[in-house]
């Protein structure tokens, strides 16, 4: 009960964000660079809810379409970096902050020069249940990425809108030791982080159609 009350919160507060009341597509946007692709572009554009977090990047006006322009959701952490969109046109959007170090050693405070107050997602429905699927014990000090956790909670929130998630490298390469970014130098993969398993995952909800990848 708890979990679906929550879930039934959340949802009401995005779907104000929303083109579409409920969003019938739900497009997540890793951070990850992507070639040049109108049709993705416009894919992302086009969705009743776009989603990105931390140091994302946008299509500049002049330059060629990749990942679109549109931003209803951002999700951040604690150690963000911001990038030129992360705060653009904050008043817009809706913020919401994933905290899975809370679980563990992560200190409460946020940083005072943020121009937002951002929602937090409760970590027990939502990063503690991801965990157990990706075959991770609770006490265990790891936790998926920004951009799972982002597919696990909204595929949660609106299990009967069509849920996509582009510009991730999870799900092809889970050796990777850092993550190359749209805008900005790449990041280490953090101790924390199991990209093995979250790919397995991210491939099976695939598989069941639970969500599309979009290259």
């Amino acid at each position: 009960m708890e979990t679906r009350c929550t879930t039934s919160v959340l949802a009401d507060l995005v779907r104000a964000y929303a083109r579409r009341d409920p969003p019938r597509t739900v497009t997540i946007v890793g951070n990850a660079p992507l070639p040049p692709c109108p049709q993705r572009a416009a894919l992302v554009d086009d969705s009743d809810l776009v989603v990105r977090m931390t140091t994302f990047a946008l299509d500049a006006p002049d330059g060629p379409p990749r990942i679109g322009r549109r931003t209803d959701v951002v999700l951040l952490h604690r150690a963000v970096v911001p990038g030129p969109g992360t705060f653009y046109d904050h008043s817009s959007r809706l913020y919401l902050l994933v905290e899975p170090g809370r679980l563990h050693w992560e200190r409460e405070d946020r940083p005072d020069w943020w121009p937002v107050h951002p929602v937090s997602v409760p970590n027990h429905p939502y990063t503690a249940a991801l965990k157990e699927l990706m075959g991770i014990p609770v006490a265990e000090a790891a936790w998926p990425t920004t951009g799972t956790l982002a597919v696990y909670l909204f595929s949660e929130m609106f299990p009967a809108a069509t849920v996509r998630f582009t510009g991730t490298t999870v799900v092809e390469r889970p050796e990777q030791t850092e993550f190359a970014h749209g805008w900005g130098p790449a990041v280490a993969v953090t101790a924390e982080h199991r990209l093995a398993a979250e790919g397995a995952l991210l491939r099976r909800w695939a598989e069941q159609a639970r969500i599309e990848l979009v290259a």
